[in-house]
């Protein structure tokens, strides 16, 4: 287990999914206006959801995700709230990909955006593990995943911990462990894990 004062640790962020545009609109306006904070990040996602990133001070963002799920009601999907979020977490939702020691690859897949950041962040504070990448809804109909490097026994208790905190098993598409990626697999992760992009095709998502 790591131990958590090793940690680089962010101040709180929320996440809150909705399945309706309109009420999520509304919804983060009432976020927005509840408390102050540091960053507000909002937008549409694959299929037709509604997402509303907030960062902060804890008082502060847990009264905004409480104003938000309030007024978002039955549109809500799901909802995330980590007090003090790992830094790689935070990174990875930013768009950042890295590569780290370790030839295995663990995968976990979910049907919701707010499922693979609670795994993600639950994995990385409990294992010596990397997030090699983090893609949310947009290309994956709605589905969200992260990838993690490592060694196998690591790469293995990451998945453990990240899986643990998804309280609907059915929300769990897959979670995987590859003991020793192959090189050329390894290569095209790297560069990205859109097809198309590595076709060198223009994605129409």
């Amino acid at each position: 287990m790591v131990n958590a004062q090793m940690l680089s640790l962010e101040p709180a962020i929320a996440l809150i999914e909705f399945n309706s545009i309109g009420c999520g609109i509304r919804a983060g306006d009432a976020m927005a206006k509840k408390a102050p904070l540091d960053s507000f990040t909002a937008g549409t996602v694959q299929p037709g959801r509604f997402l509303v990133l907030i960062s902060g001070e804890v008082a502060s963002v847990q009264e905004a995700l409480q104003a938000g799920v309030e007024s978002g009601g039955a549109s809500v999907v799901g909802t995330v709230f980590l007090p003090y979020v790992h830094r790689d977490v935070w990174e990875a939702l930013r768009g950042r990909r890295q590569v780290g020691p370790g030839e295995a690859l663990g995968i976990i897949e979910t049907r919701t955006v707010v499922d693979t950041i609670r795994a993600a962040d639950a994995a990385i504070k409990g294992a010596r593990v990397t997030i090699r990448e983090m893609r949310l809804a947009d290309g994956l109909g709605g589905h969200a995943f992260c990838l993690l490097c490592g060694n196998v026994q690591d790469v293995e208790a990451a998945l453990e911990l990240g899986t643990r905190v998804i309280t609907d098993p059915s929300l769990l598409i897959s979670q995987v462990v590859i003991p020793q990626l192959d090189a050329d697999l390894d290569t095209n992760l790297t560069a990205g894990t859109r097809f198309s992009d590595r076709m060198g095709l223009v994605s129409k998502d």
